[in-house]
């Protein structure tokens, strides 16, 4: 599979009419996924501040984490020092997952506030399935299984060219273990994620423009799908 070329339209800034899932009450699930070093952090915490501003109670978290347990998960997945199989890689991250829709995210949602998260089912699509090799139906099945379906509203994509998201990680320090892979597991990870930007609920954006720029975008998004 080819990678997109950089002159294609970005689905979240030309396509506003496809339709996105509409779930009963007022809880939403927002979720962020990109390659390393697209800013997916940053933009979360943009968005949670201006969402909140709008009045609307917000709840940040992460994958893997956002636990106890998923931090520990966290610490023990990245840390560069271990080697981790693909299998094992992708059932810690599904550990977490499973802990983390269980203690926070459903809860939340059925209390009525947007939840926020950076990374959900798509990361594990992309990096266990496409960058490790990992069958995609098996890794479909076990997403299924650790979130009891429960599925995004809306998937924020940001795409990056995988040089230069590292060489935004690099600026940063200390890298973990998956920012360490070669960059041959990168760009399949990058086409695991462009893989999935047509699917039910997902919009594209190009993560290497301006950051105050990329942040308009996407509040302009969710004040029109949540209605702001």
């Amino acid at each position: 599979m080819s990678e997109q070329s950089p002159d294609k339209p970005l689905l979240g800034e030309q396509s506003p009419d496809k339709p996105l899932p509409d779930r009963q009450g007022d809880g939403r699930l927002i979720v962020f996924e990109g390659p390393e070093g697209a800013g997916k952090s940053t933009q979360l915490r943009l968005l949670a501040a201006r969402l909140e501003q709008a009045g609307r109670s917000v709840i940040t978290t992460r994958e893997p984490g956002g636990t106890p347990e998923g931090d520990q998960i966290r610490a023990l997945v990245l840390e560069p020092s271990l080697h981790v199989t693909p299998l094992a890689e992708f059932l810690l991250y599904s550990a977490s997952r499973a802990q983390l829709v269980s203690e926070v995210i459903g809860p939340a949602l059925a209390a009525g506030q947007t939840v926020l998260c950076d990374r959900y089912t798509g990361s594990s699509v992309a990096y266990q399935g496409y960058g490790r090799g990992l069958d995609l139906d098996f890794v479909a099945r076990v997403n299924h299984e650790a979130t009891g379906g429960l599925r995004p509203d809306l998937t924020v994509l940001l795409d990056i060219d995988p040089v230069a998201g590292l060489q935004r990680v690099a600026q940063r320090g200390a890298s973990d273990r998956l920012e360490r892979a070669d960059l041959d597991f990168h760009h399949r990870v990058r086409r695991g994620f462009l893989a999935q930007a047509d699917a039910e609920g997902w919009r594209l954006f190009d993560a290497a423009r301006d950051e105050q720029r990329l942040g308009e975008q996407i509040w302009r998004l969710l004040r029109e799908y949540l209605g702001l």
